[in-house]
């Protein structure tokens, strides 16, 4: 069994946030704040949990606008890394999002994270543009890669995959 398979996908509640808030300080330069997640809870955006027993893996929140959205954070912990849970949980986010309603999703993600770019474009994202100087970085700003995903049919697959 995959250890995907073991796991399961919840919104995300404010008894999460702890958990979220010390994985955000490991993974990140510049962690989303307490007051980032709970404004994003506050305006509705989806936040989402993925949990294997009750051990938080990864975490997630979309901002959806109208026909689209768009993922604002994506964060795997590290000792769940490289176990294939960043594609099964996206994957699992553009099937919600598709089924309702969202036909594209877009994501920024920075320009020196080749192994994110990767996984998006494996997960059939393409690059739509840049954002100069975006993110905060050890030596000033860093720019981010903007990319996109067409979600069809419920969800969208790896290239020669049907999803």
């Amino acid at each position: 069994m995959s250890v995907a398979a073991a796991c399961r996908i919840l919104p995300m509640q404010p008894v999460h946030l702890p958990a979220v808030l010390a994985a955000e300080a490991q993974l990140h330069f510049a962690p989303w704040s307490v007051a980032n997640f709970t404004d994003s809870l506050a305006a509705g955006h989806e936040a989402w949990v993925l949990l294997d027993a009750d051990e938080l893996q990864a975490y997630a929140v979309v901002l959806r606008v109208l026909d689209e959205a768009h993922l604002l954070n994506i964060s795997v912990l590290p000792h769940a890394q490289r176990q294939g849970l960043g594609k099964f949980f996206l994957r699992w986010l553009h099937h919600h999002a598709a089924g309702s309603g969202a036909h594209n999703f877009f994501l920024e993600v920075r320009a020196s994270n080749v192994a994110a770019q990767a996984l998006y474009r494996r997960l059939a994202y393409e690059q739509i543009g840049t954002r100069r100087r975006y993110y905060a970085a050890p030596e000033g700003r860093e720019d981010a890669v903007v990319m996109r995903c067409a979600l069809e049919n419920g969800s969208a697959g790896e290239e020669g995959e049907e999803a």
